[in-house]
């Protein structure tokens, strides 16, 4: 059974999250609001979520006329765009750190996955920049700019864990932090993320991993796990790169012993061993196998378990492409590394909101319905203008009727185009026409 939606679950489901009060609070305290200014928070934060999900063309000025369809007063162009700082980018990242903490949409990963307390992926994706952010923004190639988003997704309660931005050049590999928070937690890695070590601490802090092998890894096998009747080629002993073309079996089981240096401690730097396992997944299409590491244990995992259980990672993918297609993610055309920030967020922003009022709808729903992520990004980018517009009434925002604002942008646009004229005239007709 699916529980009655009323008339205001959608607003009182927003301001739940994001309280006015609280987001007027936070941007007084961080500097955002200016004494005797009248740039109203609320309004400016929703218009950057809803404008972001709902603009075809995610401009400056598209986001302007949104706040001023939403707020008591309209703000000029000169009037907004100064109040675009790298403070207001900050605080826009307060909000989407909070938003991350508050948001979850449980129940979405099969049974197999009820034993971890969660399911994580690492990854992350570049955002190609204008070229002169090239310095703020450093590339691996010359004469471009580039950051990466760096995202820790939780596949089970559908949402990010942690987030970060950097530069295209810092590996991913470095913005995965290890420690207690992995208890019972499964960490699912590409080759990214491949080092031996991370995994001892992950295995050392009671949680687990599956990721990919990494060929120039090649550990030796010390073990297999599964017995082969007849003439089956012996592995143990040997290293699993070496052999593994001259196999023809459907799985590969083994366990393996890694060599590794732990971290540096006191200027001595220590090297130690760790038993694994290693799972290889026949691909008979391209002749060849997928090869698995993980301290998942036989008994509960079988060899197919690891390669559907990687298969997961495809949801953070999911997440990327949502974010670049439906949020416009990689398209900022802006010179000013704090614009790139606060597009940025304010993106991230709107998946947030997105996925809150996901939760909503399932909560609503008849129970087992599906929700596709891509599907309902469409749907919610579609409804978004009509949400932003209930919800500037729910809160009692009057914006000016549309005739007066109509009037009041062409006198706006008038005489900046009789200040752009007279600005192109020579000294002395300046003077005439100005006098």
């Amino acid at each position: 059974m699916h529980n009655e939606a009323s008339s205001h679950d959608v607003e009182r489901r927003l301001t739940n999250l994001l309280p006015s009060e609280a987001l007027e609070d936070h941007a007084d305290s961080v500097g955002v609001i200016e004494r005797e200014g009248k740039l109203q928070i609320p309004p400016l934060v929703w218009s950057f979520a809803f404008g972001f999900a709902a603009g075809e063309s995610r401009t400056l000025a598209a986001f302007r006329r949104s706040y001023n369809s939403t707020a008591d007063e309209s703000l000029s162009p000169g009037g907004f765009y100064q109040r675009l700082t790298p403070t207001l980018a900050e605080y826009l990242r307060d909000l989407v750190e909070y938003g991350f903490d508050e948001v979850a949409v449980p129940h979405t990963v099969s049974e197999e996955f009820d034993r971890f307390r969660d399911v994580m992926i690492a990854d992350g994706t570049v955002l190609r920049l204008h070229e002169l952010l090239s310095e703020e923004y450093t590339a691996r190639h010359e004469e471009q700019a580039g950051a990466s988003l760096h995202l820790l997704h939780n596949v089970t309660d559908q949402t990010v864990e942690r987030f970060s931005v950097t530069d295209e050049k810092t590996h991913d590999s470095t913005e995965f932090e290890t420690g207690p928070w992995l208890e019972g937690r499964l960490a699912i890695f590409d080759l990214a993320y491949f080092k031996y070590r991370r995994f001892a601490l992950i295995d050392e802090n009671d949680g687990y991993f599956v990721s990919r092998l990494k060929r120039s890894a090649n550990p030796v096998v010390t073990d297999e796990l599964r017995g082969w009747r007849g003439r089956a080629i012996p592995l143990e002993g040997e290293k699993i790169f070496d052999i593994v073309d001259d196999l023809s079996r459907t799985y590969i089981d083994v366990e393996v012993e890694v060599e590794f240096d732990r971290r540096e401690y006191e200027g001595t730097q220590s090297r130690d061993t760790k038993r694994f396992r290693v799972v290889g997944v026949r691909n008979e299409d391209a002749d060849d196998y997928h090869l698995y590491i993980t301290n998942l244990s036989r008994d509960e995992f079988y060899p197919a378990d690891l390669a559907t259980i990687y298969r997961c990672r495809w949801q953070v993918e999911l997440l990327f492409r949502e974010l670049k297609t439906q949020y416009g993610l990689d398209k900022f055309d802006t010179t000013k590394k704090h614009i790139v920030e606060i597009l940025l967020y304010a993106a991230l922003l709107s998946l947030i909101v997105s996925r809150d009022l996901l939760g909503l709808v399932r909560e609503h729903a008849d129970e087992g319905t599906v929700f596709p992520p891509e599907r309902w990004a469409a749907t919610f980018r579609s409804h978004a203008q009509l949400i932003l517009r209930e919800l500037r009434d729910y809160l009692a925002y009057s914006p000016p009727p549309l005739l007066q604002r109509l009037i009041k942008t062409l006198r706006r646009s008038t005489s900046n185009d009789q200040s752009s004229r007279n600005s192109s005239l020579p000294p002395s007709n300046r003077l005439l026409r100005l006098s």
